[in-house]
């Protein structure tokens, strides 16, 4: 399979011929292929809309690979402008991001962090690594997003943070997270690795704690493969952060012509990502709007279709809260059993779509488990074994959007039929 690179190429800028070692642009496009699916449906698809090559190819021009280059600039000045972050530092993941809001807390060992269950591993490594006691929470019983209401008897006099997920790109309720951390005077940082783009009652989702991180992995709405970023929303914190990344040193200062030489500041590590990478990701910003309008009328679809079943009972859709935006980042089922959800996703394959569940309760890991004070997460548990990810990319035609519900849809009253002859 070829991606489809040519959609979008429009501007005199785009279409022009750049030739590379005898090849035009439109040859070197026609060679970016992908190995053959397994799946007639995969369960994502990377979106390349054309400008991506282009752009790369205008980074090797101006002999600057490294990172902190103009592409690199031009991201960081999007997020800061159209988001209203302070300031704005892409990294080599969301990962690092983490990593550094670990560090610019000043974590020392016992320092406690509050946390969902319900989360990606890195989440809690980044508290971790710094020796930090990693104190998990429960979900709410309608979203996977952490519950704010069991929050207040988790804080202790060792409590430094509070880390929230705003799962599938829906917010957390934020005016209660806010009042919590701030009554005791904790760090807030929000892990928005799935919402970019989302909102909370209208103000953008990374804004509200001190710091937060964003992901542009290739499952991502917005990507580049492997990236990230840092938003930093308190003004203390900035210089730091720039030292941070750079290896701990003032590099950046130096760049800016502050300094006359950079040294050695502070500790720190490469997290910094090259700027060809940057070139990469900034094609797909100019190209935002074009690719979250896609992704959400996929997700309409997919509610349009599939809503008969919770009519029924026989799954829940996602419930979008009052307060949030919907970014469509994923679209989920909430099966009623574990049984029934393995049900589903061996109807898909046998039909040749892929369709994933999500995480594993971090409470409950190999590695973390022994450490969990014992409380019991129910709804962590629940959305572990019963939560369903369907196929959603930008390429996905209404077609095969039917083709996926018709399945879901005849798995789902299969079962039920079954389930009531036993």
């Amino acid at each position: 399979m070829v991606y489809n690179w040519g959609i979008g190429l429009q501007s005199s800028k785009e279409s022009q011929v750049i030739e590379r070692n005898g090849y035009t642009m439109s040859q070197l496009l026609k060679t970016i292929t992908t190995s053959a699916p397994t799946t007639d449906i995969p369960f994502n698809r990377p979106c390349l809309l054309g400008n991506e090559l282009v752009n790369m190819m205008e980074c090797l021009d101006q002999g600057h690979l490294s990172g902190n280059g103009d592409f690199t600039k031009r991201c960081e000045r999007f997020f800061e402008e159209r988001f209203g972050f302070k300031k704005a530092l892409l990294t080599t993941s969301c990962t690092d991001a983490l990593e550094m809001t670990a560090l610019l807390m000043n974590l020392q060992p016992g320092d406690e962090v509050i946390m969902p269950s319900f989360t990606f591993v890195s989440t809690a490594n980044a508290f971790l690594l710094r020796g930090a006691k990693i104190v998990f929470a429960d979900s709410e019983a309608d979203t996977p997003n952490i519950d704010v209401q069991k929050l207040e008897a988790l804080i202790t006099e060792k409590t430094r943070a509070v880390v929230v997920v705003h799962y599938a790109g829906m917010a957390c309720n934020m005016d209660a997270l806010l009042a919590l951390t701030q009554r005791h005077h904790l760090f807030l940082i929000e892990d928005a690795a799935h919402a970019i783009d989302a909102y909370y009652k209208g103000k953008t989702l990374g804004s509200f704690g001190q710091m937060s991180t964003f992901s542009f992995h290739e499952t991502k709405n917005i990507i580049c493969g492997e990236g990230g970023l840092l938003a930093v929303n308190d003004p203390a914190l900035i210089d730091r952060a720039e030292i941070i990344r750079e290896k701990g040193t003032n590099r950046t200062a130096f760049f800016r012509g502050q300094v006359d030489k950079y040294t050695w500041q502070d500790i720190g590590s490469s997290f910094l990502p090259a700027d060809y990478v940057a070139a990469f990701l900034w094609a797909q910003l100019e190209n935002m709007a074009q690719i979250q309008s896609r992704r959400l009328e996929i997700w309409r679809h997919y509610e349009q279709l599939l809503k008969p079943l919770a009519e029924k009972g026989l799954a829940q859709l996602p419930k979008i809260p009052q307060h949030a935006s919907n970014n469509a980042h994923m679209f989920y089922l909430v099966c009623n059993s574990l049984e029934q959800r393995t049900y589903i996703i061996d109807t898909l394959k046998k039909d040749k779509i892929q369709a994933v569940f999500h995480y594993l309760p971090l409470h409950e890991s190999p590695y973390y488990g022994p450490h969990h004070d014992g409380r019991n997460l129910e709804n962590v548990t629940r959305y572990a074994d019963c939560l369903l990810r369907l196929p959603l990319y930008y390429d996905l035609t209404p077609e095969l959007v039917e083709r996926v519900a018709k399945v879901v849809i005849a798995a789902c009253v299969s079962f039920e039929l079954a389930s009531r002859e036993r």
